[in-house]
């Protein structure tokens, strides 16, 4: 099912924020887009609706952060959730992609670009979310 793929949405999920990337499967790259606001993980879902309307993506993958022993975690099973919601919401398939030090990453390449946690489309939960959605393109290649 994932090779008929071919936009997705990339989201690293947060309590607060909600990092959001759009990627082209073919080309295997994607981009920041400007993170959602959160409650408790509960985004705005008019905001997602509105990406969905914007970008017509074919399915959403969602950042699965796991502990560094591969076990879940609390913030796993409510990741898992909101993809459940994803795809309960917009009747399209999602993915979950291990998304340890995926944060980690984004943080060192934001401060290496100048910019800050917050701006953004180079907010550092924009660039986790282009991690994920590039690592879960790489994985595809891969299979």
């Amino acid at each position: 099912m994932s090779t008929e793929l071919k936009t997705c949405l990339g989201f690293d999920f947060g309590t607060r924020r909600i990092g959001v990337a759009v990627g082209r499967r073919l080309l295997g790259s994607a981009s920041p887009l400007p993170p959602i606001t959160a409650r408790d993980g509960i985004p705005d879902w008019s905001d997602i609706e509105k990406l969905v309307a914007e970008w017509s993506p074919d399915g959403f993958v969602v950042g699965l952060p796991l502990n560094m022993d591969g076990s879940e975690s609390e913030m796993s099973r409510r990741a898992t959730k909101f993809g459940k919601r994803l795809q309960g919401r917009f009747n399209k398939p999602y993915f979950m992609m291990d998304e340890r030090l995926s944060s980690h990453e984004a943080k060192g390449y934001v401060i290496e670009q100048g910019g800050d946690r917050d701006f953004g489309r180079n907010s550092v939960d924009g660039i986790a979310a282009v991690l994920i959605l590039q690592s879960w393109f790489a994985a595809q290649e891969n299979e």
